[in-house]
């Protein structure tokens, strides 16, 4: 557990060094940068959850079809 600990940590850390340094060195202003991110963050997790919505249909389907029943939709 401690070894985990110890990697969370780690993790956090680079993540943050990560980040300052691409604010810092980035060849676009800072509030266009966060645009940007946001703009990429907004679009991934619309794309997930379209995923997870076809998904879910997909095991509705196949839970459906093993229990013998019909499709709803």
């Amino acid at each position: 557990m401690n070894k985990l600990i110890s990697w969370g940590i780690g993790l956090l850390f680079g993540a943050v060094i990560g980040a300052t340094l691409v604010v810092l060195f980035a060849p676009v202003s800072g509030k266009a940068l966060i645009e940007g991110v946001k703009e990429g963050y907004e679009e991934t997790l619309e794309e997930a959850r379209q995923a997870s919505e076809q998904r879910r249909i997909q095991l509705e389907a196949e839970l459906a079809r093993r229990q013998g029943k019909p499709r709803a939709r």
